[in-house]
């Protein structure tokens, strides 16, 4: 291993298996009890209106693109985040991307309304988190993480 490899080693590689599996599992659960809560919450406040008043949060052209009010696009956002919550509780996988999908349907909608700059780069983070998830649910993913172990440990990283 050559002397500035280990400054691009992530620390995960350094551990054994089991405990790089347990880590994994681990975020795997953190990530997708978030990720199947935060949308459910949110899509279920755009029906009460507890958190924010969501229409401000809607850009002018998308308003003009779907039929009827700011108010009635939201409840409809509402139904689409619930739905995605609940697909990332049954299949994270394929739920992971689509809340990222999602999540990038957002970061545009607020980037063209030129305001709520903090929103969208809080959004971005939680897209990747997205992907982390998704990524996380791929059967393939622990065995990487294995490989990537041994690669480690016979200085082939």
């Amino acid at each position: 291993m050559s002397t500035h490899a280990h400054l691009h080693t992530p620390a995960i590689l350094g551990r054994s298996a089991t405990g790089s599996r347990r880590g994994a599992h681990e975020a795997f659960l953190l990530l997708r009890t978030v990720f199947t809560i935060a949308p459910i919450a949110f899509g279920l406040d755009k029906f009460f209106g507890v958190l924010v008043d969501w229409d401000v949060y809607l850009a002018p052209w998308i308003n003009d693109i779907v039929p009827g009010t700011a108010h009635q696009a939201m409840l409809l956002v509402g139904v689409v985040e619930i739905a995605a919550g609940v697909l990332v509780a049954v299949a994270p996988r394929l739920g992971g991307y689509v809340v990222a999908l999602w999540l990038a349907g957002i970061i545009v909608n607020l980037l063209t309304l030129g305001d709520y700059f903090d929103i969208a780069l809080r959004d971005f983070g939680l897209l990747v988190g997205a992907l982390a998830l998704a990524r996380l649910a791929t059967p393939d993913a622990a065995s990487e993480a294995n490989g990537a172990n041994s690669a480690a440990r016979s200085g082939r990283v």
